[in-house]
């Protein structure tokens, strides 16, 4: 299991949690899905010492670390209240995690595969140009163990995985990389949820979309690494319509 599995696994909804970061997830969790609406005051320390016994210390932690990411904010004579969502920083690698956590419903894919039609491509089209030997070698690995995953989901989402940042990383260019690594537990459990395992024929095809970008970034044509890096991503989308409900994965 790699870091990422590992770090959606330890994060199941309902489960109690100790510590200093497993309480920010707990309550970061119950502000993303609604539960603590904006404008609501969260738990004095005295109640989150009740909730998850520990001291005043952690449970001020805890707040700045909501705070950080713009979920919460402390105000004179009122107390910490819960942020509008458009304070949120969906960047935020936690906030991303805790969010797919939870499950991602439609709009939430939706929004996460807007954003990688806006990145993806670009990302494979200067693999194309960019790319490394050794770059082409982990793209040909990684649709290799998606190929020996046989009916394991979650072998196949990971090697479907290191597929994606294996491309940011052969483009070159930091930013993307930084990108990819940010929405990486998010796109984690959107590629379990695709991971066709239980479909032989669906399997094979979506090897074969990732073959043709790894073709194309090894045959330098930018603009088929784009083209090919778009229809992956838009397969992914599609299929999770299909399903209509996407869970989160343990």
């Amino acid at each position: 299991m790699n870091a990422t599995a590992r770090k959606i696994s330890q994060l199941r909804p309902g489960s109690r949690r100790t510590g200093q970061d497993n309480i920010a997830a707990t309550l970061g969790e119950e502000i993303l899905s609604g539960a603590r609406k904006p404008g609501e005051r969260m738990p004095s320390d005295a109640d989150m010492h009740k909730m998850f016994g520990v001291s005043r210390v952690v449970t001020r932690e805890v707040i700045k670390t909501l705070a950080a990411k713009g979920l919460v904010a402390s105000k004179m004579k009122v107390g910490t209240i819960v942020l509008d969502p458009t304070h949120w920083n969906w960047l935020d690698s936690d906030v991303l995690s805790w969010r797919a956590n939870m499950g991602m419903d439609m709009d939430f894919l939706a929004h996460l595969t807007d954003v990688r039609r806006a990145v993806e491509p670009t990302a494979a089209a200067l693999a194309a140009l960019y790319g490394t030997r050794a770059d082409i070698n982990r793209l040909r690995e990684a649709i290799a163990a998606m190929a020996s995953a046989s009916n394991n989901r979650r072998q196949f989402a990971e090697a479907d995985l290191r597929f994606h940042l294996a491309v940011s990383a052969a483009s070159k260019n930091p930013f993307f990389q930084s990108f990819a690594a940010t929405i990486e537990t998010a796109l984690f459990a959107l590629l379990s949820v695709n991971a066709l395992t239980d479909n032989s024929r669906q399997q094979s095809e979506a090897i074969e979309m990732h073959v043709r970008v790894a073709d194309a970034i090894e045959e330098r044509d930018p603009h088929m690494a784009a083209k090919a890096m778009l229809r992956a991503v838009d397969g992914g989308l599609s299929h999770a319509k299909r399903r209509k409900a996407v869970p989160a994965k343990s």
